[in-house]
């Protein structure tokens, strides 16, 4: 830079200032004629002044013939004429030989020109230093001074106005490079020269130099001067280029020249010039066409080929290329990259949105002028995504976030003299709700104080609210930023010093911006006003306000105060009412007007703190003081729900309410912030002191009741002496005086209640009086008699109502409760027995005892009772004692005359009771069974065979008595002879009964038999068994039946069971019976036998054939196979006889024949019948006859279709008589049912046999029949469907063969996942293979079956799989980020910029952004278990989808390596991670000066002992950065020692050894050593306070280090001096003690202040989610939330279910794979059609094109043409002609203008409005727009034909569709089969889907509410969780006692500071606080975000705690007696 603008140092002649004179000229020419001309150029001197004899000059020195039409121009264009040769052609000019004016040069040229500086270099050198230091980064204002230039340049466009910003760092296209190119009007070689010279501004551009504003004229005014006129002082791009880097390429070409005109001006040429003493303001400039970069040849400019070929299409444009950029420039540049855009966004703010700012949403757009400034800032990296922001784009400039942020606006105008103008806007920030809207400044925090402030003393810095201690005002001059010049306020804006219409805090609410035209100075650089705000505040300046556009004159202090109040009363929102309870009338207001209505509210929020309802509170300012509990508050209006507001009012109950029972409303503003909960409390306690407290009691006259007592029933209580005590211990009658009525006087009641089942009685109630001798006193009780619990209570109630509370607090009271229990036994009662009571059975005898007073009672002593009875004898075992008395086993003895037992008096008597006798009926029933009575009593009794006997039998108990009891049963069983009956009775109801059973019968007897009879019982062991003889007697009944047979008169026997053979067919008649008993004695046939004889061969029988003895004539069977079984039977009473015999039948002669198959009727095809075929002769009844002979076989023929009778086989079968026949099989035909016919003789039969399949020879596939061409598959998915095969014979018939091994041949390439294992062939032959998951490389494999069959190899199928990437698939991370980049300690990380790559590797896109996470460690080789982790960054609407960022991550505050690693969650088990990045944290830039170790408080003085003078010893003074991490190892310089007061006006300074000032000491390796003595007799005050400072000189520091300052004491006394360094000392070790504990406590309340915003935020998240819910009519309850909330969206989710398993149309057309993004699929799955009819219809008319795939480029349809051999068709988007697309939206035909031309018939409507698109709508409404045109959809063909009749009277006719499926073409052709659409199963599943059900996505809604609304009650719940720990810590006795430490340390710290003579500080020592200031760095983060990173420093884990932080936190588990500190003041 300086080179440039500095003098030369060589000699040149001064082009521009000598006068033109008739004297040689020296000119360089180049001839561009032609391209074969001299390239090079010609010097020729001329000294005459005309044109004729300069051209024939020319013409000889290049050899032109004189009549050659040529001409001469300037490099500018210009023709040298005769007009103008005197005045263009002057020394030392470059001159063009040309064709024509406009003809293109044909090669380069280079112009010699000079930029001497202009004298306003030493005219105006000193009027500003460049870019002075503002604390800010001039290097955006530098590219400023760019911009400016190309705002000017681009004044006069009338389109767009083009500024382009480029940042070329890509190392491989040359060395880093910044370019601003912009469309301006471009300049001339001579303009170019003029902004070569420095400091030659626009007003001087005149004389010799030529202007390229055509002379100065000032543009007219406009709104806030926004005329583009910014370009002034010829300085600010010469300063600009040669700050940003070491060299500056100009390229311009202006809009009228042909030509590009170059120059280049470097740092490198100038230095070079002057080394060999050549003139250095002088140049070529290059004049070249356009896009012709031959001469650039050096690689580090390899970039500006691709920047010049771009000039081809630009009419006229001017381009910077700066080169060289400075390295610290370009780090810059690239880190901070949106800091930097934001503040050119700035400055350029109202050239880029126009006079009103980026409103960003404003009611009406205005379309403003400004809408044609684009300025674009692209960056361009090595392997980076390029970055380009458009500055019209950037939301977050400073002056956007004022004007969006703003509620309301005040401008006004200032006038000066002169043509001055100023422009100002005010604008207003309200509070909302909880926080300031005032935006913050990330270059000027809010919230930091100064600490540039040289003061040293004292003082308190004022938060500024809002604002902060920013100015109002920012300036702008001609529309554009000054950005170091800001105006802080003007007197009528200014807070004022007594309260004013509005809260102070309103005025730091407000932001403003003044626009000055270019009447005032601003300095070359534009960067500051040189006199702007004098002018403004000079008492002449008049300010007017601007309303609706009008000036207003009047009071602009009274106009701003009124609107600042207005914006306050509008807009604030600082009180939060919330739990809303209702609206109401207030009449205790005296104005009706203000009685109604008010809203009542339960809580409210103010200054960060919860009031409600029951609240302890103090006022301030009332009169008095008031104490109470908040019982409501009260806003004015009618208000429904939380609210913000400004004010209102309080109502609270004054406490304690015991004495004040009154209510008080007042002003919400008047409760006491400050005062502690504690407090109010001690105060209320203090007055309830003083109420009645306690009852005192005591037992004067013994009989004392103690608590919980047990006393018998009767027994006394003694007489009761009561005392009222107060909480003070002091004995009270009456209740103390209150100012609200007089005392009372106190009486005490006594009660004694019995707590009942029933409920509580009160048995006795008396009240007492204070007496004389005893205050109060209740007499003895004695009639307490009743069992039970007891309670006497004492209360104290009020004389006059006998309340027993006072103003709702209870009185004294005193319970003392007691039992009632019985007393000793004194009678008895006999209790219930247990009956039945049997004779002989012992029984029990329960007795109750009872006390006095009839209470049951106990036995306690042995008593014998005596038991009498008449007619009884009585015995017992023995009585039992405790609380159930009964006298046990208790047996009597006696006669009962029946069963039902007998009446008797029974006496027991209890000796030594004082009641002995009870006498009470009992009734005795008969024992249990003893013995068995039977009657009749002989013992051999006589019976007949087959008749029975009956027994009577008695049941006896012991006594004799007849006995019954259950289950009584008697058994008689009889001995001698087998199947005898068993007899038995039940004798359970009388005790008795008859015995009998069923008859005796024994078998074949032939005389007289005798038997045994026992009878017993058998469930009565104990009753012994009666036995009897039975004789019994032969029966006369039949007893034998005999069948006979007569043939002629003999008679043949028929014996049981015999077999007779007889002719089938045939009848046996003579059959003929007789019947014997059992003494064999014949018996003759009565009528009455013969009506017991039956027969089972006929039904009918005749009765007097029977009665001559004679059988019915039997029928033989037909066949020899049905045996005829006949029966004759008898049945009578007594016996049951029968007889049969077997009837055979024999075959007859033949008849026909029969054919039988032996085995299987299946045969297979090609193979012969295995099984044999038997051929048999039969009778006319089927039955074999046997007479055949081998001779039959001649006469056998066998036939069939399709029989192959080459090997057929005829044998006869000697052993069956039969004919077999073998060989059978058929030819090759239809498989089935095939039937033999066999013939024989005259006869013939017919047998059925099955041909079935023939042995499996191969496999084919089901369903599978396009396998010729490859089956395309994407890579780790299933085939569309599963794999089937089938066993199939030779000639392709289905094999049912089972259980047939089927195995996958591949390559090692491919893996298979099956779902079926089993490959095995099933019955049917088929084997399920199941759905198979191809993972295989990209390309086509085959799959091979293997099956063997009888170990014969099958012929198998071959499948072809055309495998596809996985789109979907993520296989890696891809991460970019800068490089380059360096990672300083604290700052922000380069953007890292992650997409995630799928198999095919493309971006995988509609990733959700929680899936990625950033994790970083400090380096180490695993990662550790408490890694941080780094959410994903918003997705800019700039950036291309799928790519991830992580931006503004801050960098770790410690120096060292760490390991970043980026994660993709997949699912739950797996995550994707990226490789590890491992970056080396370095320091960050020097911030302060500080010691090693904090050295303690020097306490010196001047004596001569050295230990008294040293001021420090050994004191390593480094330089750290901001945090704490040592830097400037490679500084060199020196540390500068100075002695300072703190008072400037004192001249009495101590003095170092040597009597000198100052001492120097050498600064080297980041460090100095300092020791420093104080001299000998030194200057100095005693015992005071001065500073020992140390300055650093670093000269290697762009920005110079704050000195550091070390306080020491200074005294002349040596023995006062070491009683003052003890207590410094001690003051050190309280300071630093003190800064800890209140950087804990702050932090602490940080902390739960945050927690409570969260508690907030999840409240309002949660209500909102609830009312949200409320509109599908879900209401949640209050209890049990997250189960009722997981029930209904488990019920949810199975109704979502259910409604999709409904049945719904499909198509089952299978789909093409997506294997590439660009393939969206097949027509018929692009869209859906609910309408069944329309759906059929649109489907057959689109059915050519269903299996169509669809794609979005022509290439991936030709893919797909190749992958399928060109067997599927494609249809590529690309390749539509769009402008043939219907209008998607075009109203139907018969609609015009909006109007019906006639009335339709039949519902018409477009087809495609009919269509859903599930994806892709825009591409799918291209498709079927395309597709269907205006094809229309109507009803049926006679409304379809009504419709084209209309509709072709004006207009052309679409195709019509019927959903009844006619269609009518729309050149009107319909009918017959091509024009009828077949029914929807004939579609063959190419047709429309129909879409998913909307309940569905109303299910979906619901579900997702649900989901959110559970997490944010699970978050709601942990947050309170969370907050509701921190507040129990802040309570806990721990914290308690740090808060007490720390007020006493703070009491002994400013007693300490009193005595050694200092100012008492409140504030902690600022250097010891320093390391702990979590300051932000000045880098671009947001102040949310320095919030949070505080929260995180003071709140992370300890792995990322800094060394300060955690000597903090040792220093708090630390003894006070062990901190040293130093005593320094710390400004406010």
């Amino acid at each position: 830079m300086a080179a440039a603008a500095g003098g030369s140092s060589g000699t040149r002649r001064p082009v521009l200032l000598t006068p033109r004179g008739n004297r040689d000229r020296t000119v360089f020419l180049f001839d561009r004629r032609r391209e074969q001309a001299d390239p090079g150029e010609k010097v020729l001197n001329y000294g005459k002044d005309n044109y004729r004899g300069f051209r024939s000059a020319v013409c000889q020195a290049f050899g032109v013939p004189d009549d050659e039409n040529f001409v001469i121009t300037t490099t500018s264009r210009k023709e040298i004429t005769e007009d103008n040769f005197s005045k263009l052609v002057e020394d030392g000019i470059t001159l063009y030989l040309l064709q024509s004016v406009d003809q293109m040069l044909l090669s380069a040229t280079k112009e010699r020109i000079d930029f001497l500086p202009h004298y306003d270099t030493l005219v105006k050198s000193g009027m500003y230093e460049y870019y002075a230091s503002e604390g800010q980064n001039p290097l955006p204002f530098a590219l400023a001074e760019l911009i400016d230039n190309s705002l000017s340049a681009t004044s006069r466009n009338t389109g767009i106005r083009s500024i382009q910003i480029k940042l070329l760092f890509d190392e491989s296209q040359g060395k880093s490079a910044v370019a601003v190119i912009d469309n301006g009007r471009g300049m001339t070689s001579k303009q170019l020269n003029n902004w070569a010279v420095y400091r030659l501004s626009k007003f001087t551009r005149q004389g010799d130099f030529e202007s390229d504003h055509s002379g100065y004229v000032r543009p007219l005014p406009v709104p806030r001067s926004l005329n583009s006129d910014i370009s002034y002082f010829g300085v600010g791009g010469k300063q600009a280029v040669f700050f940003v880097g070491q060299s500056a390429r100009m390229i311009s070409k202006p809009a009228e020249s042909q030509d590009v005109h170059e120059l280049v001006l470097s740092k490198e040429d100038f230095e070079k010039k002057e080394k060999n003493k050549e003139a250095i303001y002088s140049g070529y400039i290059q004049n070249r066409k356009p896009s012709d970069s031959s001469h650039i040849t050096s690689d580090d400019e390899r970039f500006l080929h691709n920047l010049i070929s771009e000039e081809r299409d630009k009419e006229s444009f001017t381009a910077v290329i700066i080169t060289g950029v400075q390295p610290d420039h370009m780090q810059y540049l690239k880190n901070y990259f949106h800091l930097w855009t934001r503040q050119l966004a700035h400055i350029y703010h109202y050239y880029i949105h126009g006079p009103k700012g980026n409103e960003t949403s404003p009611a009406t757009k205005d379309i403003s002028p400004f809408n044609n400034i684009d300025i674009q800032i692209s960056m361009f990296e090595k392997g980076k995504v390029p970055k380009i922001v458009n500055l019209r784009e950037i939301k977050d400039d400073m002056q956007t976030l004022y004007i969006n942020t703003a509620a309301d606006s005040f401008e006004f105008k200032a006038h000066f003299e002169g043509d001055g103008v100023v422009e100002g806007i005010i604008r207003y920030h309200p509070f909302l709700y909880d926080k300031e809207t005032y935006p913050d400044d990330p270059c000027f925090p809010s919230k930091l104080n100064d600490d540039d402030d040289d003061d040293e003393d004292d003082c308190i810095i004022v938060e500024k609210g809002a604002r902060g201690k920013r100015p109002i005002f920012e300036c702008f001059w001609n529309g554009r930023l000054i950005p170091y010049t800001t105006v802080e306020d003007f007197d009528w804006c200014a807070p004022p010093k007594k309260r004013g219409l509005a809260p102070i805090e309103c005025y730091n609410r407000i932001s403003g911006a003044l626009f000055t035209n270019d009447k005032f100075q601003v300095s070359t650089n534009k960067l500051t006003f040189m006199d702007l705000e004098l002018k403004l505040k000079d008492k002449n300046t008049l300010f007017t306000r601007i309303f609706n556009g009008q000036e207003q004159r009047m009071k602009i202090d009274r106009e701003f105060a009124l609107w600042l109040k207005d914006c306050h009363e509008k807009y604030d929102k600082q009180i939060k009412f919330t739990v809303f309870k209702g609206v109401t009338t207030r009449t205790d207001l005296p104005s009706k007007r203000m009685q109604s209505p008010w809203t009542i509210y339960a809580a409210i929020e103010w200054d960060g703190k919860t009031y409600k309802t029951g609240q302890l509170v103090k006022t301030v300012k009332t009169l008095p003081i008031f104490y109470g509990t908040i019982e409501k508050f009260f806003l004015y209006g009618d208000h429904d729900g939380d609210i913000f507001a400004t004010g209102g009012e309080v109502q609270i109950a004054l406490e304690p309410q015991a004495l004040y029972a009154e209510m008080k409303t007042i002003p919400i503003s008047k409760l006491d912030r400050t005062v502690p909960e504690k407090a109010v409390k001690k105060y209320i306690e203090d007055e309830m002191a003083r109420l009645p407290d306690k009852l005192s009691v005591t037992w004067p006259e013994g009989d004392e009741l103690l608590p919980n007592e047990t006393r018998f029933a009767g027994a006394p209580i003694g007489a009761l002496r009561i005392e009222i005590l107060n909480k003070k211990g002091e004995a009270m009658q009456k209740l103390p005086g209150t100012s609200h009525g007089g005392s009372k006087k106190l009486l005490v009641e006594l009660k004694v209640i019995l707590h009942s089942p029933t409920g509580n009685k009160e048995i006795i109630s008396h009240i007492s009086q204070h007496g004389g001798k005893w205050p109060y006193w209740f007499k003895k009780m004695e009639n307490l008699q009743k069992l039970g619990n007891y309670t006497l209570k004492l209360q104290v109630v009020l004389n006059e109502s006998n309340a027993d509370t006072y103003a709702g607090r209870p009185l004294p009271s005193k319970i003392f409760k007691f039992t009632i229990i019985e007393g000793k036994p004194e009678k008895f009662s006999v209790g219930l027995l247990e009956l039945p009571l049997q004779i002989g059975v012992p029984f029990n005898i329960p007795l109750e005892l009872q006390d006095e007073f009839g209470h049951a009672t106990q036995l306690t002593t042995s008593i014998k009772p005596i038991l009498e009875a008449s007619g009884l004898t009585l015995q017992y075992e023995g009585i039992t004692t405790g609380t159930k008395c009964v006298i046990k086993g208790v047996t009597a003895k006696g006669c009962i005359n029946s069963c039902q037992g007998k009446n008797f008096n029974l006496k027991v008597t209890l000796p030594g009771l004082k009641e002995d006798t009870q006498i009470f009926k009992i009734r005795l029933h008969p024992g249990p069974p003893h013995r068995l009575k039977v009657k009749p009593d002989s013992e051999i009794l006589k019976i007949e065979n087959g008749t029975a006997f009956p027994f009577q039998v008695e049941v006896l108990d012991e006594s004799g008595n007849i006995t019954a009891q259950p289950k009584l049963v008697v058994h008689c069983k009889f001995l001698g002879a087998s199947n005898l009956p068993v007899y038995s009775v039940d004798c359970s109801n009388a005790g008795k009964n008859i015995l009998t059973g069923p008859v005796i019968h024994v078998q074949n007897i032939k005389k007289d038999q005798v038997l045994k009879a026992r009878i017993e019982i058998l469930n009565c062991k104990d009753v012994p068994p009666v036995d009897k003889i039975i004789k019994l007697l032969p029966s006369s009944h039949v007893a034998r039946l005999q069948i006979l047979s007569m043939d002629g008169q003999k008679a043949i026997q028929i014996k049981h069971q015999d077999e007779i053979n007889w002719v089938a067919g045939d009848v046996m008649c003579n059959l003929i019976f007789q019947m014997y008993d059992e003494g064999e004695r014949e018996i003759h046939v009565t009528p009455a036998i013969a009506e017991k004889i039956k027969v089972n061969w006929t039904p009918q029988i005749n009765k007097e054939q029977l009665i001559q003895g004679l059988l019915p004539d039997v029928k033989v069977p037909t066949s020899v196979k049905d045996v005829r079984y006949c029966l004759i039977t008898y049945l009578d009473d007594h016996v049951s006889l029968e007889s049969a015999f077997t009837v055979r039948p024999l075959p007859d002669e033949p008849k026909h024949i029969k054919c039988k198959l032996k085995g299987p009727n299946t045969l297979q095809l090609g193979e012969e019948l295995q099984s044999e075929i038997e051929v048999m002769l039969t009778d006319q009844y089927g039955n074999q006859v046997q007479s055949a002979t081998s001779a039959c076989v001649n006469s056998l023929g066998v036939s069939a279709p399709g029989l192959d009778k080459s090997n057929l086989k005829i044998t006869w079968q000697e052993s069956t008589l039969t004919m077999k026949v073998q060989g059978i099989r058929f030819k090759p035909c239809l498989l089935g049912s095939k039937e033999l016919c066999f013939a024989w003789r005259e006869f013939s039969d017919f047998l059925r046999l099955n041909l079935t399949a023939g042995s499996p020879a191969k496999l084919q596939f089901v369903d599978w029949p396009e396998l010729e061409k490859p089956v395309a598959v994407i890579n780790g998915r299933e085939l569309q469907k599963p794999l089937i095969v089938q066993l199939c014979d030779q000639w392709g018939n289905p094999t049912p063969e089972p259980n047939v091994k089927i195995s996958l041949i591949k390559s090692n390439s491919v893996k298979i996942v099956s779902s079926n294992q089993q490959h095995k062939t099933d019955e049917t032959g088929r084997a399920n293979l199941g759905v198979v998951c191809i993972h295989a490389p990209r390309g086509e494999h085959t799959l091979q079956l293997k099956a063997t069959y009888n170990k014969t190899t099958l012929d198998c199928p071959i499948i072809t799989l055309n495998v596809l990437p996985d789109p979907e698939r993520p296989v890696c991370l891809n991460v970019k980020y800068d490089k380059c980049s360096s990672f300083q300690a604290g700052s922000t990380f380069p953007d890292f910029m992650v997409s995630v790559l799928s198999e095919d590797g493309n971006i995988i896109r509609n990733i959700n952004p929680a899936r990625i996470s950033m994790k970083m460690w400090e380096a180490q080789s695993r990662m550790p278990v408490d890694v941080t982790v780094f959410s994903c960054s918003k997705v800019k609407d700039d950036k291309e989808d799928g790519f991830f960022y992580f931006r503004d991550k801050v960098v770790p505050e410690r120096v060292g390596t760490y390991s970043i690693q980026f994660a993709f969650t997949m699912d739950k088990t797996n995550i994707l991670t990226s490789d590890q990045i491992i970056v080396d944290v370095v320091p960050n830039d020097p911030v302060r000066l500080l010691p090693d170790s904090l050295p303690a408080t020097p306490a010196v003085s001047n004596v001569r002992a050295l230990a008294s003078r040293t001021l420090v010893k050994d004191l390593c003074l480094c330089v750290t950065d901001e945090y704490n991490n040592h830097t400037g190892i490679d500084l060199v310089g020196r540390i500068i020692a100075k002695i300072k007061s703190p008072n400037e006006d004192d001249t009495e300074i101590p003095q170092f050894q040597g009597k000198v000032s100052t001492v120097v000491f050498p600064f080297n390796k980041g460090k100095a050593e300092i020791s420093l003595l104080l001299a000998e007799n030194s200057p100095g005050r005693d015992s005071t306070e001065y500073i020992l400072v140390f300055e650093p000189d670093l000269p290697a520091l762009r920005r110079p280090l704050e000195p550091y300052r070390l306080s020491f004491m200074f005294y002349n006394d040596f023995k006062k001096q070491q009683q003052m360094a003890t207590l410094t000392k001690e003051r050190d070790q309280l300071s630093q003690s003190i800064g800890v504990y209140r950087n804990w406590l702050d932090t602490t309340n940080q902390l739960v202040n945050e927690i409570k915003c969260q508690v907030t935020e999840a409240e309002a998240k949660e209500a909102q989610l609830k009312s949200q819910l409320r509109k599908y009519q879900i209401e949640l309850p209050e209890e049990n939330t997250l189960q009722y909330v997981d029930f209904l969206i488990k019920q949810k989710m199975l109704d979502q279910e259910g409604v999709m398993k409904q049945p719904r149309r499909t198509c089952t057309l299978p789909n093409y794979p997506k294997g590439n993004q660009d393939v969206l699929g097949k027509i018929a799955h692009l869209a859906q059609i609910e309408d069944n009819e329309a759906a059929k219809v649109i489907s057959w008319h689109l059915a050519s094109d269903m299996d169509c795939v669809i794609t979005l480029t022509t290439e991936a349809a030709r893919s797909i043409f190749d992958e399928t051999q060109g067997r599927q068709q494609v249809l590529p988007l690309d390749s539509i002609y769009r402008k043939t697309l219907p209008d998607w939206n075009r109203p139907l035909p018969h609609l015009r203008n909006g109007k019906t031309f006639f009335r339709p018939i039949g519902n018409p409507v477009f087809a495609r409005h009919l269509l859903t698109f599930p994806d892709n709508v825009e591409h799918c409404q291209t498709v079927f727009g395309m597709l269907l045109g205006d094809t229309i959809v109507i009803d049926n063909l006679d409304a379809a034909n009504h419709y084209r009749k209309e509709v072709v009277k004006i207009a052309h006719c679409p195709t019509l569709l019927t959903r009844a499926g006619d269609r009518i073409l729309s050149n009107g052709k319909f009918g017959g089969l091509q024009n009828r659409a077949p029914p929807m199963d004939k579609l063959r599943g190419m047709v429309f889907g129909a879409p998913v059900p909307k309940l569905y996505s109303t299910f979906a809604g619901q579900i997702d509410l649900l989901q959110q609304y559970r997490t944010a009650v699970v978050k709601l719940d942990n947050v309170n969780k969370d907050l509701d720990l921190r507040l129990q810590s802040l309570n806990a006795p721990e914290v308690q006692k740090k808060r007490q430490e720390l007020a006493e340390q703070e009491k002994s710290l400013k007693l300490i500071e009193q005595k050694l003579g200092m100012t008492p500080s409140d504030k902690v020592t600022e250097s010891l606080l320093q390391p702990v200031m979590l300051d932000m760095p000045d880098t671009p983060i947001p102040p949310k975000r320095m919030r949070r990173e505080t929260m995180k420093k003071l709140y992370c884990s300890e792995e990322w705690i800094s060394s300060t932080a955690k000597k903090q936190q040792q220093l708090l588990q630390t003894p006070t007696s062990e901190l040293n500190g130093t005593p320094r003041k710390r400004k406010a």
